[in-house]
């Protein structure tokens, strides 16, 4: 009875342990955030196909002070493909196929990862299957870092319940507990975290805005967020000196598109702050979220202050909590 109960057991682990995903026996992932590995023919790589992987992929970023790409690529071929690649977090294969595929999959050998499948008959056919589904791409690869960075600060978050703001506006942010209090109004919130690396170490930071306007046009939203920053810049983020504070750069047009964010429409924001009058500047990212039924929209900024160094990484952390905003 004693050995019946043991095989009884021992296969009820087994089926447990292919239902389907296997989340828990796969390894961890690697790669960094904002990097994809492309598996795909040396000759692919370095004719059309390639070139078309790079305009997209490889992109300058937008709003950011230096040339940095929307993501960084390395790539290899089919065969050098190994057991210690297969585990980088973000796979674009692209290989030559009977019928025309684009497909994503999640955790096939290792957990968090994302892998997405695209084919094409000849090499023309694979060049606008990439043209078709460039945006898509970037997205499927960007939401899903953004999951693992907001997973990442799940772990160690900041104890929202102890601002004011964020309970006045009845919302909830998954913020990192590096993150210090500038001010907290009740109507502003403005939270920093110091930078501890690099060469922003000691002078840069990271900042993060909260605060919200009533929705006086619905259809004039987008065209107002400039203006909207820039008031809440000159009444709350001062500089060094009377007649300093933060506006959003003149030189630079910011670039705003369509965004969702906790269900919700949104518009994001990419551009550029500086400080009137004086010479500090820098990247920001801004998401004007309509809550249609509170009458009112909710804003979650991030910008960084790190000079002399590259500041997309500092960018997309920033976005990655913006972007857990819920609105109760």
């Amino acid at each position: 009875m004693k050995k019946i109960t043991t095989i009884l057991a021992l296969t009820f682990f087994i089926s447990s342990c292919s239902d389907g995903k296997n989340t828990f026996v796969l390894k961890s992932s690697i790669g960094k955030d904002n990097r994809v590995l492309v598996v795909t023919k040396a000759l692919f790589w370095e004719g059309n196909i390639g070139k078309e992987i790079r305009n997209y992929l490889g992109e300058t970023m937008v709003g950011l002070p230096q040339p940095e790409p929307v993501f960084t690529l390395s790539q290899v071929d089919p065969q050098g493909f190994s057991k210690r690649l297969n585990g980088s977090r973000n796979i674009l294969i692209v290989e030559k196929n009977e019928s025309e595929k684009f497909t994503v999959v999640h955790d096939k050998y290792a957990q968090p990862q994302t892998i997405i499948y695209l084919s094409g008959k000849d090499k023309a056919s694979i060049v606008g299957l990439i043209k078709k589904h460039q945006k898509e791409i970037i997205k499927v690869f960007k939401l899903a870092d953004v999951k693992v960075i907001q997973q990442r600060f799940s772990k160690k978050k900041k104890d929202i319940a102890t601002f004011k703001t964020i309970k006045n506006l009845g919302i909830s942010l998954t913020i990192p507990s590096s993150f210090r209090k500038v001010d907290d109004t009740g109507d502003f919130l403005w939270l920093r975290q110091h930078l501890k690396s690099g060469i922003a170490r000691g002078d840069g930071s990271n900042n993060i805005l909260v605060y919200s306007f009533p929705i006086n046009d619905s259809s004039a939203i987008a065209d107002n967020i400039t203006a909207l920053r820039d008031s809440i810049g000159k009444k709350y983020i001062p500089g060094s000196a009377e007649g300093m504070y933060m506006i959003t750069e003149e030189a630079y047009t910011p670039f705003t598109v369509d965004a969702i964010v906790d269900g919700k429409k949104a518009y994001e924001t990419r551009g550029k702050w500086e400080v009137k009058n004086d010479f500090m500047a820098g990247p920001f990212v801004n998401y004007t979220v309509v809550d249609e039924k509170n009458n009112r929209i909710v804003v979650v900024e991030g910008f960084t202050y790190a000079p002399s160094v590259n500041k997309r990484e500092f960018i997309f952390e920033l976005e990655a909590i913006a972007r857990s905003l819920q609105i109760k």
